[in-house]
């Protein structure tokens, strides 16, 4: 019986048909379910690594809520082409207390994975209120009004603690610290307390401009200028590679 007369019999047969099914579904369902029982294991801790502060999460959500990440992946792939033009490839560590995360390879604006540093805040909100007056070719949509718009503080501990459900190791004093260090993030001139010993790296600053008011502006802004700043990716990676080995 050749391949074709099996296969018309398969499909004819619904018995034997919803069997194969099955087993297909299984086994992918196995292959898609199964790393996540080792997930600890596949994902090494790397120094400088640490969860978002209240001001860079409140911009990270505002970055999903207005689309941004249907165009701009944060996943610098191992290719020598996308390693010179944004930097080294991202790892798994860097996007560890994502949720969710942004790796993809869909792209119609460049990749923000190493995006933290390499523009003013200035630049990053002239991009934002007129994406064409800095990159003439550019198809995004503007985003003047988060200029305009009060950032929300009365639910940062709200958001800290779900996400501390979900494994993010923010403390207690993380928690109820939590709208001060939004407000103190943003405001040059605020005591900001234990905030940077809490964050290491986290950066304290007006960022939209106006520092009488603390903006959505200044969140996005704040998030963006801390993309791939953390780690040391080339100490990192070495440190990965090392594990991987080991845990063969």
């Amino acid at each position: 019986m050749s391949f074709t007369e099996q296969h018309k019999k398969l499909e004819r047969n619904i018995t034997m048909l919803g069997v194969f099914a099955f087993v297909a579904v299984a086994i992918g369902g196995a292959v898609e379910i199964a790393p996540l029982f080792w997930i600890d294991n596949t994902i090494e801790k790397v120094d400088g690594m640490r969860p978002y502060t209240p001001l860079e999460q409140a911009g990270r959500d505002i970055y999903v809520r207005e689309g941004c990440y249907v165009c701009h992946s944060q996943m610098i792939r191992p290719f020598r082409d996308e390693v010179e033009r944004y930097g080294h490839y991202s790892l798994a560590a860097e996007s560890m207390y994502d949720h969710p995360f942004q790796w993809g390879s869909k792209r119609t604006g460049p990749d923000l994975a190493r995006v933290g540093g390499r523009y003013s805040d200035e630049w990053h909100v002239q991009h934002l209120h007129d994406p064409r007056s800095v990159v003439p070719e550019s198809v995004m949509p503007t985003y003047a009004f988060l200029s305009e718009t009060p950032l929300k503080t009365d639910d940062a501990a709200a958001k800290l603690t779900a996400l501390r459900r979900t494994g993010v190791p923010y403390s207690d004093a993380d928690i109820e610290k939590a709208e001060l260090d939004m407000k103190a993030q943003g405001d040059p001139f605020a005591d900001a307390g234990d905030l940077e010993q809490r964050y290491p790296k986290a950066q304290i600053r007006d960022y939209d401009g106006n520092p009488a008011r603390l903006s959505e502006m200044d969140a996005l802004v704040a998030y963006l200028q801390m993309l791939g700043t953390l780690v040391d990716v080339n100490n990192a990676a070495a440190q990965e590679e090392l594990a991987q080995e080991q845990g063969r």
